[in-house]
């Protein structure tokens, strides 16, 4: 069995098979998605195999190097979405920082030193009111009673720090209630 021999089987019909295949196999590395794309070329792939292969043989060789080929392809893709062309489409460049307007949570700096209500006991978690706002509170680890009155101390990301309003401690800027 020779490769011209199988050159020589093939029909419009099995190149177009291959092409198309070919075609969306790769579309499919490129735009990866639900596989629909990768699923008809795999089938139109097969189905230029058996259109084509006369013998068992040549069908799996064939089949071997349809995935040499893929093999080869992805490679160079892979290749391509880390280092070359593809990457610089791929990956962000534009950083998201706070300077240029960007906060991932809602800033809640402006709690500082604001006193509320509790409004669940706090032991050592629960919610306050602050500023006719119910948030979710933490305290440093003391048992706060319900409906006493708390200071916020530390804010960090989402996670305010209560402290009994009548505690003589300071917040974390420094100011005293």
């Amino acid at each position: 069995m020779d490769i011209l021999e199988v050159l020589a089987n093939m029909s419009t019909w099995s190149i177009v098979l291959f092409l198309v295949g070919f075609a969306l196999v790769i579309f499919e590395m490129f735009n990866p998605g639900f596989g629909v794309p990768g699923g008809l070329g795999i089938v139109c792939l097969i189905g230029g195999i058996l259109v084509t292969a006369k013998t068992v043989e040549q069908g799996l060789l064939m089949g071997l190097a349809i995935l040499v080929i893929l093999a080869v392809v992805l490679t160079i893709v892979l290749y391509s979405a880390s280092k070359g062309r593809l990457s610089r489409s791929l990956i962000l460049k534009e950083s998201t920082s706070r300077e240029s307007g960007f906060t991932g949570t809602e800033d809640m700096e402006y709690l500082l030193g604001k006193e509320g209500v509790a409004a669940t006991p706090l032991r050592p978690a629960g919610c306050a009111d602050l500023d006719g706002v119910r948030l979710d509170v933490v305290t440093r680890g003391e048992f706060i009673e319900k409906g006493e009155r708390v200071r916020v101390i530390e804010v960090e990301g989402n996670r305010i720090v209560v402290i009994p309003a009548s505690s003589g401690e300071s917040d974390s800027a420094g100011r005293k209630r």
